[in-house]
């Protein structure tokens, strides 16, 4: 199958590649950038693990090919925060044990950062509602919402309620 060229800008690093056409953006980021922390969970776009956003919108990245991306920005997760410095959303995550088993977290966090960008304070029925292509086999989402809800206060420069409460 003939390759086309792709240049894309993921997590601040550009990067150039020939794909075929039908290589999906995320096989693209985990096979050939490396990139594991992007998750296949269904092939179908159900669950929501692989969730990236590309130019700053929240895309399921099993229903993107690669050269569907080019010339843009895409941010991972492990584009989020750096080593020692978590995200807010991530620090939520961590701190309101929104996570068990973690395979759903990636896709989570990126959705959550997608919904804060566009609603800086969510309820928590819009919480719910904008995670609601994101599946969790593990937490019965109650801790996921509490995540949300701590990393909406922190990011508004609100003291964030502890993690014993």
């Amino acid at each position: 199958m003939e390759k086309i060229k792709i240049s894309l800008n993921v997590n601040g690093t550009t990067h150039h590649s020939e794909v075929e056409p039908r290589l999906l953006l995320v096989h693209y980021l985990r096979e050939t950038l490396g990139l594991t922390g992007t998750h296949v969970g269904c092939d179908t776009s159900q669950c929501g693990a692989c969730t990236v956003h590309v130019d700053g919108q929240a895309v399921k990245s099993c229903t993107m090919f690669a050269v569907q991306a080019d010339g843009s920005s895409v941010t991972t997760i492990e584009g989020l925060g750096s080593p020692g410095s978590l995200h807010p959303v991530q620090e939520g995550f961590w701190e309101m044990h929104g996570l068990q088993c973690g395979f759903c977290t990636p896709g989570m966090i990126m959705a959550t950062v997608d919904l804060l960008n566009k609603n800086p304070s969510p309820s928590e029925a819009e919480i719910r509602h904008a995670l609601e292509g994101n599946y969790c086999r593990c937490t019965g989402y109650h801790n996921i919402v509490r995540a949300v809800q701590y990393a909406a206060d922190k990011m508004a420069g609100k003291v964030a309620v502890a993690a014993d409460d």
